[in-house]
């Protein structure tokens, strides 16, 4: 019982570093880059669609993104829907592609966004720790269940802090790069 109850931990933490990964695309650097508008749902035809399922995204220059809809009739929705958003941008649509250019990030929107960026590490960091105590409280039930031995349960708690240690050390490592990235001029 206690291997199945590791293996599901081992899993939601790595679940856990893949939403953080997911978040720190999502915030934006100087770079132009299709993950920017993943969190984006446009109103299409009455239901909210994702983004990247409406159109197909170029990175001509580094700061310039060229949004192609599969259907032109969206094009205002999606338009507003990028307007609306906390990217920063104002999209310019010329009848058949609407053209992002990105504004050059000023050093106050940098520290903004690593501000932003360290919370959702943080974010991550408790995600993980929650999954650890979720498995050593079912754990320490099956030694109160006399399922497992108390020895058992050390074991297990120390694989536990070990899993741990290594997922908020990759989720630190995620955060030092994109603030490298960040503050790269």
């Amino acid at each position: 019982m206690i291997p199945e109850i590791l293996a599901d931990a081992e899993h939601k933490m790595t679940t856990a570093v893949e939403h953080a990964r997911e978040e720190f695309a999502a915030i934006r650097t100087g770079r132009a880059h299709p993950a920017m508008f993943s969190k984006l749902l446009v109103d299409y035809y009455g239901s909210p669609t994702p983004l990247q399922q409406l159109a197909t995204f170029q990175v001509p220059e580094a700061r310039t993104v060229l949004i192609t809809p599969f259907d032109r009739g969206a094009m205002n929705n999606i338009e507003k829907t990028i307007r609306d958003s906390d990217l920063g941008v104002n999209p310019a649509n010329d009848g058949n592609v609407i053209r992002l250019v990105l504004p050059q990030l000023t050093e106050e929107r940098r520290k903004e966004y690593i501000k932003l960026a360290r919370h959702k590490a943080e974010e991550g960091r408790v995600a993980v720790r929650n999954v650890r105590r979720h498995a050593i409280d079912s754990v320490n039930k099956l030694v109160k269940d006399k399922e497992a031995s108390e020895d058992e349960a050390r074991g297990a708690e120390k694989q536990l802090d070990a899993a741990t240690k290594k997922h908020i050390d990759i989720v630190d490592e995620l955060l030092k790069a994109k603030e490298a990235e960040l503050l790269e001029v």
